[in-house]
Formats: C-alpha cells, structure tokens, sequence
C-alpha cells in the first residue's frame, strides 16, 4: 500500500515504528534523515521531505540521524546499550569500584539498566554480575591453588560470607562441596 506524503507524515509525527524501512523521511532545516519512529523532536510539515530509501535521502545531502539510526538495516538501541554494559561489566566485573564509576559513565540510569537487564536478559544487574564473579570463582576453584578466601576477593566480594551464600545459592552446594565433587569425578574417569 503507498501512503501519500500526509499519511507519511501523520506515520512520522505517531513515531510508528512498524513503517520503519518502508519509508524515510528527511528534514530541511537540519540536513538529518530519519526512520518514521525516531524519538527526536517532530519537525514542521512544511520542513519534511521523504524518500523510499536511505540512500535516496543520502544522495539528496541528508545525512543520517544519530538517534535512530536510519543508514543501519537493523537498529536496536536496547540491545546495543545492553551490550555495552555487558562489556564493561565483563571487563571489571571483579573490581567494584571500578565497575560502579565505569558504569555511571555510561550515562544509563540504574532504574533504565534494571530495566533492560530484566527486558532483554530476565536477570537485574547485580544478579548477571554475581553470575559472572561465581562462573570465574567455579574456574579458579579447580584450576588453582589459591584460598578460597584469596578466590572470592579475586572474583570482587568483599567478604567470604557473601561468596559462600552466593556460591551455595547459585550452584546448589558450598565452594569446598564444588572442588571435591569435580575431584571425585575426575578420579573416576
């Protein structure tokens, strides 16, 4: 079905992301092109042009908007925030401090990454973070001669209780029940 440039308009001004890649359109006063759902600040009619391609509104000066992203063929901004923050906790997932400024700079709200977390991966923040910390405390466990003390600061708890309920609580057994059952199967084998 063609929509006429009023129906494309009334599309853009609803932000009706299910036209997204049926239409484009661009603005004058700004140079910007955008998909029908951009959240940006809806233009005057008068200003608006529209184009069936994004590469029809790059070859007539416009460039593509930041926000929404019209020059990507897929755009999920949830999932690439989340994939930011994944990045970053994975990287100091077992330094707390660290972990707590580097995700404040990402200049996410911790209610929005709650959110998210919960949205995209059924788990809150803290509890993908604890996942992480116990999965490399379960490695150095068996692959190191460390205190299970040493293990659980290496891995970012700040005290051996928190590790030990945590532990038991998502592996179903303590840190020492964890090493002696891989043992026993090892010996097994």
């Amino acid at each position: 079905m063609l929509l006429s440039d009023e129906e494309k308009w009334k599309v853009a001004i609803d932000c009706d992301s299910s036209y997204d890649g049926q239409f484009f359109y661009g603005v004058k006063t700004t140079g910007i092109f955008c998909r029908p759902s951009c959240k940006s600040k809806s233009p005057k009619r008068d200003h608006m042009v529209f184009f069936d391609t994004a590469e029809q509104a790059q070859a007539a000066g416009f460039r593509p908007c930041k926000r929404c992203r019209p020059d990507l063929l897929k755009f999920e901004p949830k999932r690439e925030t989340i994939e930011g923050i994944k990045k970053v906790i994975g990287k100091f997932y077992t330094d707390p401090k660290q972990l707590k400024e580097e995700i404040e700079g990402l200049g996410v709200s911790k209610n929005s990454m709650i959110r998210l977390f919960q949205d995209q991966l059924g788990m809150t923040p803290v509890q993908y973070i604890n996942k992480l910390r116990i999965e490399k405390a379960k490695e150095l466990l068996l692959n190191s001669q460390d205190t299970v003390l040493y293990i659980a600061l290496q891995c970012g708890f700040g005290s051996l209780s928190t590790f030990y309920r945590l532990f038991r609580r998502l592996v179903g057994m303590s840190p020492t029940q964890y090493v002696r059952f891989f043992l026993k199967r090892k010996d097994k084998k």
